[in-house]
């Protein structure tokens, strides 16, 4: 049987370069898998049902809600958006590590239902160089950007329920650090409990005086 993979829920701030982290992460090594989560909103062109979302009616994601299937949930602008329990645990019991972009309240909600989650997040170096990313995108007016700043500092002050910080400076050093932070969780205590109760029993038999 598969070693069980690890939840990892990533945030950072907008402009930090999660959505960059992650599809480098994904090409470079094979045993992650992205969790898609479900939402009432409407597909846009080109998206797919199972693929960058699970498009749901709000009735059928308040019976969701009803049974406990998401890990957790938050409504914006009118829409849902929840992580299903199920895909992630499919993904987890066959080995994969799973990582899930959420933002700041959605990452506590699924460290207290699920405590062994790993949570990290992304920042840039500086507030100058978070600045500067979201400027140099050229996708935003500067109202918006400004606005998205001003949800930094908010956002800030959330960093310390964190386990580990990534400071994507160079994104390949990055993606290596992040990987490495990953893989390290699966030699934590709290992941080995079913080797730990193994060895025991086995060393028990020493105790009495019995050599395997």
């Amino acid at each position: 049987m598969a070693e069980k993979g690890i939840l990892v829920v990533v945030s950072g701030f907008s402009g930090a370069g999660k959505g960059t982290l992650m599809k480098r992460l994904m090409e470079k090594y094979d045993n992650y898998a992205l969790s898609v989560s479900a939402t009432t909103r409407a597909p846009r062109p080109g998206e797919e049902h199972g693929r960058e979302y699970f498009f749901h009616t709000k009735q059928e994601f308040e019976e969701l809600i009803l049974q406990d299937a998401l890990i957790e949930y938050a409504q914006y602008v009118e829409n849902y958006y929840g992580t299903p329990k199920a895909y992630v645990e499919k993904q987890l019991n066959a080995g994969k590590d799973v990582i899930l972009e959420i933002e700041i309240q959605g990452a506590l909600k699924v460290k207290k239902k699920l405590p062994d989650t790993l949570l990290l997040f992304v920042t840039p170096p500086t507030a100058g160089e978070l600045k500067n990313r979201l400027v140099n995108r050229g996708t935003e007016t500067m109202e918006v950007i400004e606005s998205r700043l001003r949800r930094a500092s908010e956002e800030a002050q959330g960093m310390s329920e964190y386990d580990y910080i990534l400071i994507n400076d160079q994104i390949e050093e990055c993606v290596d650090k992040m990987h490495a932070i990953i893989q390290s969780q699966h030699e934590a205590v709290k992941n080995r409990r079913d080797f730990i109760e193994k060895i025991t029993e086995e060393i028990a038999v020493f105790e009495k005086g019995e050599e395997e």
